[in-house]
């Protein structure tokens, strides 16, 4: 099947990879010239496990193409994605004008009977709006479908290939049998795909993250009262988990979520509930919740320092919203580096793959910040060390080494990867996320 993707942003360009693995030809358009190139040359703008091996291959089977020319790319494609981005309007709302933009460029270039699916994250009711939209620049047949994808970033392409589960939004029998043939490899396998009206689909992706949503703020939010009563979190985690009506998912207390999805997406789902003549306080708190718990670790490092930190070193591990990517979006780290330069901290910070990206952020420009290229060279002469992000390689530190490099041994943990007990044995003082401090 001939395919052409619009956008080769983290959405567009794994599920490019992944349909040319199925076999079928894809050419993956971009505005963007300069990575274009990159992608031609075997580059790929963003970091995915697995990614850049998958583009390659199938780039040099000839199955995966990259190009700035829609209209060829157009011309001959059965199945046309619009992947760009639907960044948040300051209202909240999700910003459809690059959609806009893609579908009137495809509806100038169709030159037969098309389907044309959204795989970027819209809101319900868009696939009206570009229907409109696109029968005012064309008298070519076209069909509009809904593809929401749900991958995690740092597992993208298990969770394309091995998904919990297809989503298909159409409203005729032709679109439907496109896409139920262009996943034909994972339904072979007996991956369930949902068939459904539009609508449903659109809003599917927005459900999906705004429960996932409300459960990280439960989760931290209970983890805060543990602080307050004195109760261990992870006790109170492992009650809820083995609970089969709940399930253990999205269930650990830390500084709150970020990234690409979570925050414009629940802001959206509010934003779309508002026109609606709906209020959805319980998401919007668990919004704002989210917003003040990536300050829970300032908050913590004040409690033991003081409120004036002029003076004090503090090593951060860890700068990406999540482990195994270097995206940077609404990343809580961001939140507290911004709380302790503020406070006059300065501030050494190390991952081991956003650091270039971090570096290049306007928000991290201040001359008391430091980047540097390894997580002991964060630590030296510290007075404390935060953890912001869970990356493998701080699991299992040499402490006694880290403890020796360190001015003085303390440690809080924004992601509770670390056992408090061991920690005050080794001699460290620690404060985790809803965790027993050493006073209790």
């Amino acid at each position: 099947m001939k395919i052409a993707m619009i956008g080769s942003g983290y959405v567009g360009l794994v599920a490019s990879a992944c349909f040319a693995d199925f076999g079928h030809r894809v050419a993956c358009v971009d505005i963007d010239a300069e990575r274009v190139d990159t992608l031609r040359s075997g580059g790929v703008p963003f970091y995915e496990p697995g990614l850049q091996e998958l583009v390659a291959r199938t780039s040099s089977e000839g199955h995966l193409s990259f190009t700035t020319d829609i209209a060829a790319a157009c011309s001959d494609a059965q199945v046309v994605f619009i992947a760009v981005g639907t960044p948040q309007s300051e209202s909240g709302e999700a910003d459809l004008r690059p959609t806009l933009a893609a579908a009137g460029a495809i509806a100038e270039n169709l030159r037969g009977e098309t389907v044309i699916v959204t795989k970027s994250t819209v809101p319900v009711g868009t696939h009206n709006v570009l229907r409109a939209h696109i029968a005012a620049r064309t008298n070519q047949k076209f069909h509009i479908a809904s593809n929401p994808e749900f991958l995690k970033e740092g597992t993208a392409l298990s969770d394309f290939l091995k998904p919990d589960r297809i989503v298909i939004g159409v409203d005729s029998h032709h679109a439907e049998a496109l896409l139920t043939e262009l996943y034909e490899p994972l339904v072979r396998t007996g991956r369930p795909v949902l068939v459904m009206d539009l609508a449903s689909a659109e809003l599917s992706k927005y459900a999906a993250n705004a429960m996932l949503a409300l459960r990280i703020a439960f989760m931290n939010d209970i983890a805060n009262l543990c602080d307050k009563v004195g109760a261990d979190v992870e006790w109170v985690r492992r009650c809820l988990a083995s609970d089969t009506r709940i399930g253990p998912a999205f269930l650990f207390p830390g500084i709150g979520y970020g990234g690409s999805c979570f925050p414009k997406d629940v802001q959206a789902l509010v934003a779309t509930a508002r026109e609606n003549g709906l209020d959805f306080a319980m998401l919007a708190n668990a919004d704002a919740s989210n917003t003040k718990q990536k300050e829970r670790l300032v908050s913590h490092v004040v409690e033991h320092f003081g409120e004036d930190l002029r003076g004090k070193r503090i090593a951060i591990w860890g700068l990406a919203f999540k482990p195994n990517t270097d995206d940077m979006r609404e990343a809580p780290s961001l939140a507290v580096i911004r709380g302790l330069t503020a406070r006059g901290a300065h501030v050494i910070a190390f991952d081991p793959v956003a650091g270039e990206v971090a570096r290049r952020l306007p928000a991290l420009t201040a001359s008391t910040i430091e980047f540097v290229s390894s997580a002991e060279a964060a630590i030296d002469g510290a007075d404390a060390l935060l953890v912001c992000t869970e990356w493998n390689e701080f699991r299992l530190p040499d402490f006694a080494r880290i403890k020796q490099r360190m001015k003085t041994p303390v440690v809080f943990d924004g992601r509770n990867i670390y056992s408090p007990e061991r920690m005050r044995k080794l001699g460290f003082t620690y404060r985790g996320i809803g965790r027993p401090t050493d006073a209790s």
